[in-house]
């Protein structure tokens, strides 16, 4: 039998060729040649790119026999990830390659900033010599103000620490108790940005952080306070930036990424107050070689048939047929759970009741972590990296299975602590021969709803007429609800009420619903599919 053939679009180390092995047959192209990348796709079973290869849909009808697609790097912008999962084949990254680099230069900026290096450079090449324009300020004793303390942020707070700093972070989704593990002070965003002199953001970039930072925030810094954004594009507003910096209301900025890439207006990326880079987070050496070595050896795992943690899209390798389908019901579960939780977690318990219990599940656990963590945290979540971001922020997991299923020939149930102290717990299982996913349970409530991209979760005080008033705000607004289901504890007790919905429902009107019925919490939670 002829051996694999493993095709390597773009410029890869000699340590990525070494991590494949000596199986395959190993071949090469110009990605960006399409006719060239065309013919060598014929006859591949995998390709490895970087950046510059688009791999889309065009691409994947040249290549019957492919069944992995490894990006060395974190994102995935010119892969058809939806093409893809629809052709069968799995496509992998390297999650974790860039964290350092990434932080590195996060701090590398921040010293530019406070230092002036780059005007400083800019002059002097120029062949002027104006040493009292760059007077720099000390880190020394300022305050660094942490926009989302994941692992990127926890790294720059660990290597900021040494310069004598006071850390500030704000994090939703991070314990009091584990940003003091991390030297930092656990605060609102409010005060980080009233208070920080140097502020540097790692969120992801989602509706909700969108512009985050922007001219309200601009107005409550330090006419002496600097900006740094190493993460992604759009969570600083850049014309709100550009304005807080033409009218003083702060000192400096510096950006590695941007709205739109390469920029077109130079407003920013010409403004005497601002340092640039092309977007070099994952830019070294150490990080691209990290990134090759990491999916040549999913790529083995891949054509192995074994289980490959960093594949994005498809679950690979040797899972039992009757554990498959558990997989995506149960990372959306996960992200239920997060969902209601609404907050950081200190505990997570998975629980597998059923006739699943007579297989190895363990692989349900590192589901339901990808996809609470997936609502969580900017950087792709895996397999793999799932049972790190827990580890991260202390959040304690537990994995039980039993055959006992009283309702269901299976049922999943995720449930745990919120830093509060509240207990959230949410259940699904699979029914019917289409094997169609529901919710079966919430916080203990008993129902019966399939899983919907959006859905609406709140509990009330029952009486009557709370249908019909949360109806009309939805319908008023353009929303339509898909389905419904109500559980209650007693006649005239507290009510659940869990809406799936086909748009997302926008926060002004979640909070018009919340004071419409006297609802206690309300979550809307919007799922991340692929």
């Amino acid at each position: 039998m002829p051996a694999p053939v493993v095709l390597i679009a773009e410029e890869l180390s000699p340590a990525t060729i070494a991590a494949l092995g000596p199986d395959f047959d190993i071949a090469k192209v110009d990605g960006t040649d399409r006719a060239a990348l065309r013919e060598a796709l014929a006859t591949a079973d995998a390709i490895l790119v970087r950046s510059a290869t688009q791999v889309d849909a065009e691409a994947l009808s040249w290549a019957p026999k492919l069944k992995v697609i490894a990006r060395a790097g974190v994102g995935l912008d010119n892969v058809d990830i939806k093409a893809a999962t629809q052709a069968g084949v799995m496509v992998v990254n390297a999650p974790t390659s860039n964290i350092i680099s990434a932080a590195e230069l996060t701090v590398s900026h921040v010293l530019g900033l406070a230092r002036h290096l780059q005007r400083a450079h800019a002059s002097l090449s120029a062949g002027e010599w104006k040493r009292s324009s760059f007077t720099g300020t000390e880190l020394y004793e300022k305050t660094v103000g942490i926009v989302g303390l994941g692992r990127i942020g926890a790294l720059v707070a660990e290597r900021l620490r040494g310069f004598g700093v006071e850390i500030l972070a704000y994090d939703p989704y991070i314990t009091a108790a584990r940003a003091n593990q991390l030297g930092a002070e656990l605060v609102e965003l409010d005060e980080l940005v009233t208070r920080a002199d140097f502020l540097t953001i790692h969120m992801p970039r989602t509706p909700e952080t969108l512009g985050m930072i922007g001219a309200d925030q601009f107005k409550l810094m330090k006419p002496t306070a600097y900006v740094v954004n190493v993460a992604r594009g759009g969570l600083i507003d850049e014309t709100a930036l550009l304005t807080a910096l033409d009218a003083g209301e702060i000192a400096g900025a510096a950006l590695d990424v941007f709205v739109q890439e390469p920029p077109q207006d130079t407003a920013l990326t010409g403004h005497p107050k601002v340092n640039v880079t092309p977007h070099l987070g994952a830019s070294t050496d150490e990080a691209q070689e990290k990134a090759g070595v990491s999916v040549a050896k999913s790529v083995r795992l891949a054509l192995a048939g074994e289980l490959v943690p960093d594949a994005v899209n498809v679950a690979g390798g040797t899972i039992n047929e009757y554990v498959k389908p558990g997989l995506p019901l149960t990372e959306k579960l996960g992200q239920i759970f997060a969902g209601l939780a609404a907050g950081p977690v200190t505990s997570l318990d998975v629980e597998v009741h059923g006739e699943l219990s007579e297989h190895n599940v363990e692989v349900l656990r590192l589901a339901a972590l990808k996809g609470l963590f997936t609502q969580i945290v900017s950087d792709p979540v895996s397999y793999v990296n799932a049972p790190l971001f827990a580890e991260q922020r202390g959040v304690e997991v537990r994995f039980s299975v039993d055959a006992i299923s009283e309702s269901y020939r299976n049922v999943v149930t995720l449930r745990g602590t919120t830093a509060d102290g509240h207990q959230v717990s949410v259940s699904g299982t699979l029914t019917g021969p289409k094997q169609v996913e529901k919710i079966v349970e919430i916080n203990g409530y008993e129902l019966e709803l399939p899983i919907s991209e959006h859905l609406v979760v709140f509990s009330y005080e029952d009486r009557p007429g709370i249908v019909a008033t949360y109806g009309a705000l939805l319908g008023e607004a353009g929303i339509n609800i898909a389905g419904l289901q109500i559980a209650r504890d007693a006649k005239k007790g507290t009510a659940l009420s869990v809406l799936s919905v086909d748009s997302p429902v926008p926060t002004e009107i979640v909070e018009q619903l919340g004071e419409a019925i006297g609802a206690d919490p309300l979550r809307a939670i919007d799922l991340v599919t692929d």
